[in-house]
C-alpha cells in the first residue's frame, strides 16, 4: 500500500515529506485548530521531528501510516492534511484531516476527505472510521460528506464514525 499523489478538482494530496514542516507550521498555526482536538499547534521544529517519526513508518509491521499534505492547486500553497491509519491487513483505515484557518469555508477538507475515503475504499479498505468530537459540526459535515455516519461508539470523549462499503 504505496502512498501516492491523488488530484482532486482543486487539490493535490501529495505525501507527507519532512521538507513540508516549515510550511505546514505556519498553515496550522492557528490556536482555533486545537480547541476540539486540545494541544497547541506545533512549531516548525517540532513538526519536522513528528513527519520524521512519520514518514519513517510505523513501528508496527500491522499498521501502516499514510499521509498526506493538501496543496491547494490555484496557489501551490500547503493548506492542511489528511491522514490513515491501516490495519488488519489493509481492511480497516481510521482516516483525519485538518484544514488551516485561512482556508476554511471554502470545502477543501470535504474535497480531500472524500478523495482519501474514495482511495482507500478502491484500495479494498472495508471499514473506514474518523473520530469527531460532538460539538465540531464541520468536521461532521466533512465526515458525512465523505460517506460516513455517526455510530453509538465513543472514544475519549468523540464520536465514532464509519463507512462499510
Amino acid at each position: 500500500m504505496r502512498t501516492i499523489t491523488v488530484r482532486t478538482r482543486r487539490l493535490d494530496l501529495v505525501p507527507l515529506a519532512v521538507t513540508h514542516a516549515d510550511e505546514m507550521a505556519r498553515a496550522l498555526a492557528d490556536p482555533a485548530l486545537h480547541v476540539f482536538i486540545g494541544g497547541t499547534p506545533l512549531t516548525g521544529p517540532e513538526l519536522r521531528a513528528r513527519y520524521e517519526r512519520l514518514t519513517a513508518g510505523s513501528p508496527d509491521p500491522a499498521v501502516v501510516w499514510r499521509n498526506w499534505v493538501v496543496r491547494v492547486r490555484a496557489d501551490g500553497r500547503l493548506a492542511g492534511t489528511v491522514q490513515a491509519t491501516v490495519t488488519e491487513g489493509g481492511l480497516t483505515a481510521e482516516v483525519a484531516w485538518v484544514i488551516g484557518t485561512e482556508w476554511q469555508g471554502r470545502g477543501f477538507a470535504r474535497e480531500a476527505a472524500g478523495a482519501l475515503v474514495g482511495l482507500l475504499v478502491d484500495e479494498g479498505v472495508r471499514t473506514v472510521v474518523a473520530h469527531v468530537h460532538p460539538d465540531h459540526a464541520a468536521s461532521a459535515a466533512v465526515a458525512r460528506a465523505a460517506g460516513l455516519t455517526p455510530t453509538d461508539g465513543r472514544q475519549d470523549g468523540e464520536v465514532r464514525w464509519e463507512l462499510r462499503p
